[in-house]
């Protein structure tokens, strides 16, 4: 039998967990998690008098009818089907719901200090740090494009820094460090 020699097993190992990465990266990229000022349309079966759209109020919930308020805000739209449906089957039996994202207006980004045209931007698709860049129209001459900062909250409420070295990322080095941005990311170029 034959053994692979150690280049090739090297080779064979970078690229299983690469693309591993890669799967994994794709996935999160995939789950679109649900933001305040989102519309979403709700629709049940058999029931045409109880489908509606529904806007993803500031404080993350929705409301629809029999079920009351829903948290979803952070949930993807088929964690709030399923739990519509939960609720549902109590006055309808085998209830059958869809719930579609309509309107992704609260997804956005916001852009800041010295790039062309500084703002706020929804993303319709997941967007990367230079993704964001691009659609601020660039850095400016006096950008200090090594000292970007991207601030985000978590969870609990508190925000970090996430440091950015735009020549990094442009040169080919450290890609890993053109992070995909998240609903209410601020990116700042000083």
């Amino acid at each position: 039998m034959r053994t692979l020699s150690t280049p090739i097993l090297c080779l064979c190992c970078i690229a299983f967990f690469t693309l591993g990465d890669i799967a994994t990266a794709q996935n999160a990229v995939d789950r679109y998690g649900l933001n305040a000022g989102d519309i979403l349309q709700i629709s049940v079966w058999r029931e045409p008098e109880m489908s509606r759209e529904v806007l993803v109020r500031p404080d993350g919930k929705i409301n629809f009818p029999l079920v009351g308020d829903v948290d979803a805000a952070g949930r993807t739209p088929e964690e709030v089907q399923a739990e519509i449906i939960e609720r549902l089957e109590q006055y309808i039996p085998d209830a059958v719901a869809t719930v579609a994202v309509i309107n992704v207006s609260g997804n956005k980004i916001y852009v800041l200090g010295k790039v062309l045209r500084p703002g706020e931007f929804t993303a319709t698709r997941a967007v990367d740090v230079m993704q964001a860049l691009a659609m601020a129209g660039g850095l400016n001459q006096f950008a200090a494009s090594n000292k970007i900062k991207i601030l985000r909250r978590d969870n609990d409420g508190r925000q970090r820094a996430i440091e950015f070295r735009y020549s990094d990322v442009e040169d080919g080095r450290n890609l890993q460090n053109n992070i995909i941005l998240q609903s209410g990311d601020v990116v700042i170029v000083p």
